[in-house]
C-alpha cells in the first residue's frame, strides 16, 4: 500500500526513531490541554508513543488514544505508565471509539497527516459524534506559508558525511494543498527512501470542516502558552467546541 492508503504507514517507517527527535517539548501542551481537560476522559488522536500521552495520565486523568501504527503503541506500551492507556488500533479519521469524552486533541500538525480533503472532514464529524456536551477539541497546526512551496519540486541536502549523504526531496500539488517527501538516504549499505506525505490547510479552511462538523471555533491561540493568534502567527492552537 501506499502513503496515501496506509494510515499505519509512518509508524512503520518513524516508529524507530520518532522520540529520537528533534521533536518540540510536550509540556507546554500538557499544562494547556489539562487545563481544558474538565475532569476527562480524553481521547489523543494518533497518541504515537505517548509523548503527550503519559505525562497528561500524570495528572491523574482517564486518557486513551487512538493510533494506526502497532509499532508506535508498541514503544509507548514500553515507557512506565505506556500499559495503563487504552489505544483502539485504527484510523484516526474514523475515531473508532466510542465516548464520550470532555477533550479530544489533536498535536504536532497530525490532523495534516490525512492526506485527503475528505478524509480530514471525516475526522471533524467523528470527533463531534465522541464529544461530551461542553467537550473541546484542541488541533495543533502550522500555518501554510506559500513561499515555501513556490515550485512544483524542491530538493535539500539534508547532510553530507565520509561515509554517506541525505537528500529531501518534495513534490507539490498546490491545487490539491499536498505534497509528498521523499526522505533519500545513501551510504555503504545502499539507498534507503522514506516517504512522507501531508495535505495542509489555512486555518480559516480548517474552521470551515469544524463548521460542517457542527464545532464551533471558541479560541484560537499562537501557540500552547496562549499567545494571541495574527497574520504574522506561523502556527495556531484551535480549541472547538459543539455549537
Amino acid at each position: 500500500m501506499s502513503i496515501f492508503d496506509d494510515p499505519g504507514l509512518f509508524g512503520q517507517l518513524w516508529a524507530a526513531s520518532y522520540d529520537l527527535g528533534p521533536n518540540p517539548d510536550p509540556a507546554p501542551a500538557v499544562d494547556f490541554l489539562a487545563g481544558l481537560a474538565d475532569g476527562g476522559p480524553v481521547l489523543e488522536l494518533a497518541i504515537g508513543t505517548g509523548r503527550v500521552a503519559l505525562p497528561l495520565a500524570t495528572r491523574g486523568l482517564d486518557v486513551e488514544g487512538v493510533e494506526a501504527s502497532e509499532e508506535m503503541v508498541a514503544r509507548m506500551r514500553a515507557k512506565p505508565g505506556g500499559d495503563g492507556i487504552p489505544v483502539a488500533i485504527g484510523d484516526m479519521a474514523d475515531v473508532p471509539v466510542v465516548g464520550p469524552y470532555r477533550l479530544v486533541y489533536l498535536v504536532f500538525n497530525t490532523l495534516f497527516n490525512l492526506v485527503d480533503e475528505s478524509r480530514q472532514q471525516d475526522c471533524f464529524r467523528n470527533v463531534a459524534r465522541v464529544l461530551a456536551p461542553g467537550g473541546a477539541f484542541v488541533v495543533e497546526a502550522f500555518v501554510p506559508d506559500p513561499a515555501g512551496f513556490d515550485r512544483d519540486e524542491q530538493l535539500q541536502v539534508r547532510e553530507v558525511t565520509e561515509d554517506s549523504v541525505t537528500l529531501r526531496v518534495h513534490r507539490y500539488d498546490r491545487p490539491a494543498q499536498r505534497f509528498v517527501r521523499q526522505t533519500v538516504v545513501i551510504d555503504g549499505r545502499g539507498a534507503r527512501l522514506e516517504p512522507f506525505a501531508m495535505r495542509y490547510c489555512w486555518p480559516e479552511q480548517i474552521d470551515e470542516m469544524a463548521e460542517r462538523a457542527g464545532l464551533r471555533l471558541a479560541e484560537r491561540y499562537a501557540g500552547f502558552d496562549r499567545q494571541p493568534f495574527d497574520a504574522d502567527s506561523r502556527s495556531h492552537i484551535s480549541v472547538y467546541r459543539l455549537r
